[in-house]
């Protein structure tokens, strides 16, 4: 025999077997419900002074019955959602209101979240028949933005509605909805979610501009924006309760899977928003770790970025319901993968120390090989700032190379370096290295301390500014945060401003005071040849070229 769920604690066992037996009834598919099931849940209900409810699936079987309060439901967890995007859930909620009262905010919350077919309230009369049926289905998105329908209240004994056509006819409107707003095909649909807390300095735009910029590079398509300003974040949801379910409830009718949220969760926060949703949540640092993953190609790479992940979930890792549990591919389940996610604390424990004994390894190798550049005397100089400022652009235009180069943040993953020869038989090494970004993830610079060591070994910074950007400013700023956190502040630097081709001259000249910098455009030839001259000032002071020597071609 089925469970009866809910507030099941003080009935007698013969209610319990009556409310058991509900499972035995049938509707017709095309039924809303039976008027013998409505009698029996609406004479039962009265008998107990409780609501009680069924979940009925279109085949018209009883999925669940449940028992509440005089005023409401506790609904049980019926798993995830029962198709792709444009899909309801399969399953319409019929449950009794003691009091002569329309569908309650839980009800519709219900209907919303859970994605139901349909849900329905029947009121009681005083002998404990059933009297007006109160309904509402889901909308797909209107220019209204109503997320619902209020059906017109009628008797329950002249209730008429043929559920599967009125099921089938919103699942064509969801489809359309979604085709409609679907360019980008085949990718992850997100909502973003920004808590702006007191004191924190980026503005509101440029946080969402950066995030927005870090789903295209990872594949995911933008569908909207949510944005609370709070004095500090929930502890529990990071943003208010209220704000959450506004957000789900915006997140199922765009057909969004997944919600993305900046800053980043604490582990409970995690848990807490996961055991409020089907949707996939991830956070700003797991969506730049996945960035991470589907671009590292050198095995240096991949053991790095496994070792982030690992890191960052292993205090996610408590129970199967948590954040990491809803990973099952996709943005945020790159990398090593569901599989070795979601093992017990102590595998995960063993494998971080495994992977980090083969980075050690790999360490000491690279720095032979530094110790052998430095033996020859070769001058290293590399190129540092803040990721899509144009530094692989640049390393290509001076070496004549073919570095991968996208308009995409953290296109280079894997530092590149080459050799660059002078006039006059001189040389260097140029080195390209992951682009930072503000609040660059802890796991992320420690995990990659051992590629970052590279630049411990640097003569000479090329720190690349996008002059372009309008957060220029702050982009600077948190490039020289981050090498003076690697202890790299004080290495000679070269400060560059890149892509002044898109910008007038007057705007170039405005942003250009305070800041002793070289303008150049890393695309244009003549402008680079001033930066291969400043480099050779800084490098070589002495038998100081001329920029005319410089070939051209």
């Amino acid at each position: 025999m089925k469970e009866v769920f809910g507030n099941t604690s003080g009935l007698k066992a013969s209610v319990l077997k009556r409310a058991q037996l509900i499972y035995g009834r049938r509707v017709p598919p095309n039924e809303v419900i039976t008027l013998e099931l409505a009698t029996t849940l609406c004479q039962l209900s009265r008998e107990i002074s409780r609501q009680i409810g069924v979940f009925i699936d279109r085949r018209g079987q009883i999925d669940h019955v449940i028992l509440g309060d005089a005023k409401r439901l506790w609904l049980p967890d019926v798993g995830r959602l029962r198709g792709g995007r444009g899909r309801l859930r399969g399953l319409r909620l019929i449950h009794t209101h003691l009091r002569d009262e329309t569908l309650s905010n839980d009800d519709l919350t219900d209907l919303a979240l859970l994605k139901l077919d349909l849900v329905m309230a029947m009121t009681i009369t005083a002998d404990g028949y059933p009297a007006i049926a109160h309904g509402a289905h889901l909308l797909p998105e209107n220019p209204n933005g109503d997320l619902w329908q209020l059906l017109d209240k009628v008797p329950v004994h002249k209730l008429r509605l043929d559920i599967l056509e009125l099921v089938r006819s919103l699942e064509d409107e969801f489809a359309r909805a979604s085709r409609a707003q679907d360019v980008d095909r085949g990718k992850e649909q997100a909502i973003l979610v920004h808590v702006k807390t007191r004191g924190t300095r980026r503005a509101v735009e440029s946080s969402i501009g950066e995030l927005k910029e870090l789903c295209r590079t990872a594949g995911v398509a933008v569908l909207d924006k949510v944005v609370q300003r709070r004095d500090r974040p929930d502890p529990k949801f990071a943003l208010g309760k209220g704000k959450l379910e506004d957000t789900l409830l915006r997140a199922n009718q765009l057909g969004a899977e997944l919600l993305i949220f900046d800053p980043d969760l604490s582990p409970a926060q995690a848990r807490a928003i996961t055991d409020a949703t089907d949707l996939k949540i991830i956070d700003r640092t797991m969506l730049i770790l996945d960035i991470f993953a589907q671009r590292a190609t050198s095995r240096d790479g991949k053991l790095q970025v496994e070792l982030a992940q690992l890191k960052y979930t292993l205090p996610r890792l408590v129970e199967r319901n948590t954040m990491m549990s809803r990973l099952t591919g996709g943005i945020g389940g790159r990398g090593p993968g569901e599989t070795k996610l979601e093992v017990n604390r102590r595998r995960a424990r063993d494998r971080i120390a495994g992977l980090e004994k083969q980075i050690r390894q790999l360490s000491e190798q690279r720095s032979r090989r530094r110790s052998l550049r430095r033996q020859r005397k070769v001058p290293v100089v590399s190129i540092v700032g803040y990721t899509n400022a144009g530094k692989s652009t640049l390393i290509n235009g001076l070496t004549q190379s073919k570095t991968l180069v996208e308009n995409k943040l953290f296109a280079t993953l894997d530092p590149v370096s080459r050799r660059l020869r002078f006039p006059q038989e001189k040389e260097l090494i140029l080195t390209d290295t992951v682009g930072f970004i503000h609040d660059l993830p802890k796991e992320l610079v420690n995990a990659f301390r051992a590629t970052l060591e590279e630049l411990a070994e640097a003569d000479l910074f090329l720190h690349i500014i996008d002059v372009s950007d309008p957060a220029y400013e702050k982009n600077a700023d948190a490039v020289r945060a981050i090498l003076s956190d690697l202890d790299l502040g004080e290495t000679p630097t070269l400060t560059v401003f890149n892509k002044m081709d898109r910008l007038d001259t007057e705007t170039l000249a405005s942003r250009m005071k305070g800041f002793d910098a070289l303008p150049i455009s890393a695309l244009d030839r003549k402008t680079t040849k001033r930066l291969l001259a400043a480099m050779e000032r800084e490098l070589w002071r002495e038998d100081k070229m001329e920029i005319e020597d410089y070939p051209t071609s």
